[in-house]
């Protein structure tokens, strides 16, 4: 019996914790369509998560298209297809890495921080006091980075598309004497706005995966432990939870859409 009770008490409360997530989402798109919007807290956050990553961003989309054009090289060397490898890094870059990277990247150090930053402000009663003092936090917390997410993952999947077609390019043309022309030149012939769109589409629903779990578990840091080991807990779950629904995501959205 004792067994019954913990499975039903846990899924109990994965059920809840789901229907929270999406409450929490609703209130969000309901404060975020309804003016005004804290501009000022919107750029700040777009400096945050989108400039700040750029970096990052353009360092492993160059060692991505470097290896990917490096093994994909050798690949298509053995069946006589190597004038196929600017499409084949173009190809996978737009289509499925670009998106995916770049949303991994992104939650490891943007929504890490973004869950700490909220969760130290729930433990030590900072949102109590905006709440105080009659202000809402969702407009002030949530929903300029909800937004941010949204702007900026696009354009740093782009950022990252072009510098790891370039870094396949080094590999490929200036390292292993494949033509310039040959690299290039096929790309056009393979690559459709259809498959540029599909990457678009999965980075703004990643920019929304990452800003809502970064959010929700910041918000609701005393759930899983009081003081720093709440938000430690909050931080390390944020990053799981968004990498995981990324993935999955990602794989509905290709088997289904795509």
């Amino acid at each position: 019996m004792d067994f019954i009770r913990n499975l039903g008490a846990s899924t109990i409360n994965y059920v809840s914790g789901m229907g929270n997530m999406a409450l929490f989402l609703i209130k969000t798109l309901i404060y975020g369509f309804t003016p005004p919007l804290k501009v000022i807290n919107l750029l700040k956050q777009i400096r945050f998560i989108g400039t700040q990553s750029i970096f990052l961003i353009a360092l492993i989309g160059a060692f991505t298209g470097m290896v990917l054009s490096l093994q994909g090289y050798y690949t298509l060397n053995k069946v006589g297809s190597v004038a196929f490898l600017g499409p084949m890094v173009a190809l996978s870059i737009i289509k499925e890495l670009g998106p995916v990277l770049a949303g991994l990247m992104v939650t490891a150090r943007a929504g890490s921080a973004i869950t700490a930053e909220i969760g130290i402000m729930r433990i030590s009663n900072q949102i109590d006091a905006i709440e105080m003092m009659g202000l809402n936090p969702f407009r002030y917390l949530v929903v300029p980075v909800f937004f941010a997410g949204i702007i900026s993952l696009p354009l740093l999947t782009q950022i990252f598309d072009l510098i790891g077609i370039f870094g396949g390019y080094l590999v490929g043309v200036k390292m292993l004497g494949v033509g310039s022309g040959t690299y290039l030149g096929e790309i056009p012939n393979y690559l459709d706005m259809n498959d540029v769109l599909e990457g678009l589409y999965k980075s703004i629903s990643f920019g929304v995966i990452i800003s809502w779990v970064s959010c929700y578990k910041g918000y609701y840091t005393g759930t899983s432990g009081y003081g720093a080991e709440g938000v430690s807990k909050a931080t390390t779950q944020s990053v799981v939870l968004s990498s995981a629904m990324i993935l999955i995501w990602d794989y509905f959205m290709t088997a289904l859409l795509f």
